[in-house]
């Protein structure tokens, strides 16, 4: 069978490897960005993987590539937000259940969502750190073994087929050290592989346009629903996925959370601190992967200092019951856990020069948006002498932010908080706005700014991958 695997930029370098493995495949690989280093376009080479353009549709006029798998003389995969003039057979997502349904064989939870992916990681490796869990987040591959946390890779993507990439990465690690895999935590952009024993959905915050505007991120996250039990904030399962599924269907596999809604999980007695916030947890119906339901109530406690956190812990916790967990383990996990360093995260801060101690509070997300900077200065809003400072650069991840909208947001706080502008970001910002504003080049200088008009709390909202930042 040929095989066209497009777009070698996200995650088609690997799958077209792994095709060139398999016996009765002969594997074409299309650059469609024009991204590839002269070492990988060697390697794929070296694997009898053939380079192609477009072009190479020409030798299959009408009659022989069909939109029919079964009726086409050519296999199309490309990825979900790839608008393509041509069939396409299998996304990559589906292409890693195909490659990797015989290869896992431990349990499998995968998170997708707008908002949030990284931290309900983050909170699921403390609550399975005894399981050996091996991690892919954007944060890197990690596993943990003896409660020791050991990085197997930095800077990957979180494309389908990095899941291959972390994988392979384990099987390497346990045929160096006396280790197995417990349990994968995989986080996974534009939607799930159909791998996942529980597949979660965060969050649709801000439906954003794929596929060169024919899609949207809520369209692609559709295929989380291919796994065994999902998981979904409230408002994404009824504003969006109960009324383009199959509702019969999706009430049998699906559990929702939400903060004051009617969910499977829900918080009440909340009791929000920058350190610790603590609520009790109730659960209603919720179905787990062995078919039991579950109705209970507990308390709980976690780094979750704004309501948006919270959701993220809930997120956790339904997960985390809807794998059969043990309460017991799900509230020391989540008491373990104190914030995700590069993403949210506080920190003490004197100025410069004197002994005033200043708090800062950050938020350093590649995907920052509107919502959740909305979401964040009203946090930040409730206490004492509160300031924000929020810049960034581009480029950092395919979705960029609404600049418009987040102009006429800044506008609309008139004097209710010192704002701060900083970085290519916030340039641009300023350019917006016009009157009125504060800028500094510099992240740290911009901080130490805040902090000389009199700030005690400074929320930092910085558009970047934490890796980039110079200051670290």
């Amino acid at each position: 069978m040929k095989v066209l695997v497009v777009d070698t930029t996200h995650g088609g370098a690997i799958l077209a490897s792994e095709f060139s493995k398999k016996q009765n495949f002969e594997v074409f690989a299309w650059d469609i960005y024009q991204t590839l280093s002269s070492d990988v376009k060697s390697a794929l080479e070296t694997q009898g993987i053939q380079l192609v353009n477009e072009s190479f549709f020409d030798d299959f006029p009408q009659g022989k590539l069909s939109s029919s798998l079964e009726n086409s003389e050519l296999m199309v995969v490309a990825p979900v937000h790839c608008n393509l003039s041509h069939p396409i057979h299998m996304t990559h997502h589906q292409v890693v259940y195909y490659l990797m349904k015989d290869r896992i064989s431990v349990p499998v939870i995968e998170v997708t969502g707008v908002k949030g992916k990284t931290s309900v990681v983050a909170m699921l490796k403390e609550i399975y750190r005894e399981e050996n869990p091996l991690i892919l987040s954007s944060l890197g591959v990690e596993v943990v073994k003896d409660d020791k946390e050991i990085n197997l890779q930095k800077d990957i993507s979180i494309t389908p087929a990095s899941i291959i990439t972390a994988w392979e990465l384990a099987e390497e690690f346990s045929r160096r050290e006396n280790y197995n895999t417990g349990i994968c935590i995989f986080e996974c952009s534009l939607g799930g592989t159909g791998l996942a024993d529980v597949g979660v959905i965060t969050n649709i915050a801000e439906d954003y346009s794929i596929s060169q505007g024919k899609s949207c991120a809520s369209k692609a996250k559709k295929q989380m629903f291919q796994s065994e039990i999902v998981v979904c904030d409230h408002d994404s399962y009824q504003k969006i996925y109960s009324k383009v599924l199959d509702s019969h269907i999706l009430n049998q596999k699906t559990n929702t959370y939400s903060i004051d809604k009617k969910s499977n999980v829900t918080a009440f007695n909340i009791n929000y601190g920058l350190f610790e916030t603590s609520f009790q947890v109730r659960v209603k119906d919720l179905k787990t992967r062995e078919g039991k339901i579950i109705n209970t109530s507990f308390e709980c406690s976690t780094f979750a200092p704004s309501e948006y956190h919270l959701e993220n812990a809930l997120s956790t916790i339904c997960s985390s019951l809807s794998m059969g967990t043990p309460i017991e383990f799900i509230v020391r996990g989540l008491k373990d856990f104190k914030g995700l360093s590069g993403r949210t995260s506080i920190r003490n801060n004197y100025l410069s020069g004197g002994n005033r101690k200043i708090r800062v509070i950050e938020e350093i997300n590649p995907g920052i948006n509107v919502t959740a900077v909305k979401k964040a200065v009203n946090m930040i809003k409730e206490y004492e002498n509160p300031a924000l400072v929020l810049g960034g650069s581009y480029g950092v991840t395919c979705e960029e932010i609404d600049e418009e909208a987040l102009s006429d947001f800044l506008k609309g706080l008139d004097n209710e908080i010192l704002v701060i502008l900083t970085g290519e970001l916030g340039r641009s910002i300023m350019d917006k706005i016009k009157d009125g504003v504060i800028y500094h080049s510099q992240i740290d200088s911009a901080v130490n700014m805040a902090g000389e008009y009199g700030a005690k709390n400074i929320l930092l909202i910085f558009r970047s991958n934490y890796s980039d930042l110079g200051r670290r």
